[in-house]
């Protein structure tokens, strides 16, 4: 990929909006990698997923979610390829936290020292073939669902953000985020600078309410991982809700629609990361933010979701 300057996509369309994301005003409805990664193994697996991604740019998205561990640098083989000569309109954000273990039941493992992080980063830089990372975000392993960090990948926080304050002061990444986080951790990373934070959140698993609103307050991109729940195979699916389902039928949408436009409508510094492997699913998805919830219907989602915080 090439160097980079900072691409403003000026004319573009803008699925969702603006938020301003690492410096810049970026869609509000981005991509995920994880799913169309996981389905472009074969040859024509790999075709679909560049079809996808470039579709998916002609739709204004410009946010792209990877990580190295998707597919052990498929994810980022699949991003580089499709978007070399566009690096410049584009933001990529990867993760770092976590390393591949190819073939084993859970193909992850804790990677949490900082010299870890480093060594996450490298790599994501060696795959995308690009100088710098817009945001590196940091995926803590403190608890449940996924993987406990243990023994010796138990790590402070202030280690993992001085490693990564020092490739931000490199130039090797752009901006700091965080994942899997506890509303305390994101208070002590605040005076680091924070560009975006990811944690479950959906209109049905409102625990992390508090943080959402710290957030907000402090002008950090709110990016929800689980938009539409069912992960990790146990987490109740958004478009399954009777009520979801009805607010859907009501207003002539799908329920995973409603589910991305309460995202939306809740609170302003939310940015969305849905992933598909179909080009369909991803329209459906991109046209969840023109979807306009009455106050009826606004009410109506606003009261499923639990916001008791988790233990």
């Amino acid at each position: 990929m090439s160097d980079a300057t900072n691409g403003e996509n000026v004319g573009r369309p803008a699925p969702g909006g603006t938020f301003l994301l690492a410096g810049r005003a970026t869609a509000r409805i981005g991509y995920g990698m994880g799913q169309v990664t996981r389905k472009a193994a074969a040859p024509a697996g790999r075709e679909n997923a560049y079809a996808v991604l470039r579709h998916a740019f002609d739709l204004g998205i410009t946010h792209y979610d990877t990580a190295q561990f998707y597919g052990n640098g498929l994810a980022n083989e699949l991003l580089r390829d499709a978007f070399g000569p566009q690096r410049d309109d584009i933001l990529i954000a990867t993760k770092a936290g976590a390393k591949p273990v190819p073939g084993a039941p859970i193909p992850l493992k804790a990677a949490q020292k900082p010299s870890e992080l480093r060594d996450a980063v490298e790599a994501n830089l060696r795959t995308l073939r690009t100088d710098r990372i817009d945001i590196v975000n940091l995926r803590r392993m403190d608890y449940t669902p996924g993987l406990l960090a243990e023994g010796d990948q138990v790590v402070p926080l202030d280690d993992q953000l001085a490693e990564l304050s020092a490739l931000r002061d490199e130039g090797k990444i752009l901006g700091i985020g965080l994942s899997h986080i506890t509303l305390d951790q994101l208070r002590a990373a605040l005076p680091v600078g924070v560009v975006c934070v990811q944690n479950i959140y959906n209109v049905i698993d409102r625990s992390d309410e508090a943080l959402l609103a710290l957030c907000a307050e402090n002008g950090i991109a709110w990016i929800p991982y689980f938009p539409l729940g069912g992960g990790f195979g146990a987490l109740p699916a958004v478009g399954e809700n009777t009520e979801v389902q009805a607010v859907a039928s009501r207003l002539g949408a799908t329920a995973s629609q409603v589910g991305l436009a309460w995202q939306l409508t809740h609170s302003a510094n939310t940015m969305l990361i849905s992933g598909t492997s179909s080009i369909e699913h991803l329209d459906e998805n991109s046209a969840g933010a023109t979807i306009t919830l009455d106050p009826h219907s606004l009410a109506t989602l606003d009261k499923i979701g639990s916001t008791t915080p988790r233990d």
